[in-house]
């Protein structure tokens, strides 16, 4: 596999910034049509209760997603320091506790919720019409929450090892599988919700596995090293994974209150407009990971450029990096935001067909979604910023005043 040596020390940060956040970007927003796609053929496949079906399930993904990127973006900030003091051994070590600590909590997790489907589906909102479909959709995509925690971490360190691009191509590979599968799966098959979670799976799947293989055999710095069992061992583990879980704990928590706005959201709807407006905030939802996405890209570009050099202790170029972050939030949201007021009748009818009363709700609302783009894509560069500086306090700050007091989506 080719890799690309990056020099996060020296060149222009404009320059490096670009070279990260292209590849980023594409990749990211790769990762976002793996669920896109799956609600565009559902809804033309199956209609307003297979999306609505889905997006009860969404906010138990959030959940995991969330875990994913706290460890993920905790092992950047701790690897990246390490390497620009030269301790490259020490950064093999905190990458391989990160992927072996999400394995281990993801496969616990699986199986509670494989054991007890309905009781989830349930406890998650469903209704008792839309309870099969949910429950179809939970035991298919489920078994692949391990391989999407691979993803999640491994695209971090991915990049970090200098491969922006490979990270790119899980990310591609994976979305155009799911694109082909979804077809074949709902379509001639006439699988409906479980052809698009059992798509979803195996793309998933396939992103993962690229991504542990070439930490595991191909890495340039930061290939997976053996793990010592003993007592002490799993003392330092335990301590190592505690410091990257603090630092990224603001990823999860800005995730979880995403989780948690569309858990509420999906009960209020049900409550208020049934199925046919959880179905409408379902094609909303659908396009949520996206502009997350892009806020995302921004942080992961970012992030690398800045954690190394606080390591190295240059002030400079971590400031001037940090104003380019930001820029490019700020442009990135109100390209976005202009989108989804200027057009919502279109975005829906990728999902919907427009006589539907689900479609005539979403493209309603839809200007009123896209006013908060621009904060929420700041937000999450802010977060970003000061998680890579190790700057917890900060980071948590903003991540809460986004979820409790500035909820704008």
């Amino acid at each position: 596999m080719k890799k690309d040596a990056i020099d996060f020390s020296s060149p222009d940060v404009g320059r490096l910034f670009r070279r990260m956040f292209l590849p980023t970007l594409f990749g990211m927003l790769s990762i976002s049509a793996v669920t896109a796609v799956d609600g565009i053929f559902i809804g033309h496949g199956v209609g307003g209760d297979g999306i609505a079906a889905v997006n009860i399930y969404v906010p138990l993904l959030m959940v995991f997603q969330g875990v994913g990127l706290m460890v993920g973006v905790g092992c950047s900030v701790v690897v990246s320091i390490h390497l620009a003091r030269g301790r490259a051994k020490v950064a093999r070590l905190n990458v391989t506790q990160a992927l072996a600590f999400v394995t281990c909590m993801t496969l616990l997790c699986e199986g509670l919720l494989l054991a007890f489907p309905r009781q989830t589906a349930l406890w998650l909102g469903s209704s008792l019409h839309l309870l099969p479909q949910v429950v179809d959709y939970l035991l298919w995509f489920t078994p692949a929450l391990v391989f999407q925690m691979w993803s999640a971490v491994g695209l971090f360190v991915i990049r970090l090892d200098g491969a922006p691009k490979l990270a790119m191509w899980c990310s591609v590979a994976a979305a155009l599988l799911n694109v082909v599968l979804d077809y074949l799966f709902i379509f001639p098959l006439g699988w409906g919700v479980r052809g698009a979670a059992f798509a979803s799976a195996l793309s998933v799947a396939v992103g993962g596995l690229i991504a542990m293989g070439y930490l595991a055999f191909f890495a340039r710095s930061l290939r997976l090293v053996p793990v010592k069992w003993s007592r002490k061992s799993a003392r330092l583990s335990v301590r190592n994974i505690g410091y990257q879980c603090r630092i990224g704990f603001s990823a999860l928590l800005g995730e979880a209150t995403l989780a948690m706005l569309m858990f509420v959201g999906n009960r209020v709807f049900m409550r208020y407009l049934g199925d046919a407006g959880v179905g409408a905030f379902g094609v909303a939802c659908y396009y949520l990971p996206f502009i997350f996405m892009v806020g995302n890209a921004i942080v992961q570009s970012a992030q690398p450029i800045l954690s190394y050099n606080y390591g190295a202790g240059d002030s400079g170029r971590v400031a001037r990096i940090g104003r380019l972050a930001l820029a490019t939030a700020v442009g990135c949201g109100a390209v976005v935001a202009a989108a989804f007021v200027g057009a919502p009748g279109p975005l829906v009818g990728l999902f919907l067909d427009p006589a539907t009363e689900s479609a005539r709700i979403a493209t309603e609302g839809f200007p009123f979604f896209a006013a908060g783009f621009v904060c929420f894509v700041v937000n999450l560069a802010a977060i970003g910023f000061y998680q890579s500086l190790e700057r917890v306090r900060p980071a948590t700050f903003f991540a809460l005043l986004r979820g409790l007091s500035l909820i704008h989506i």
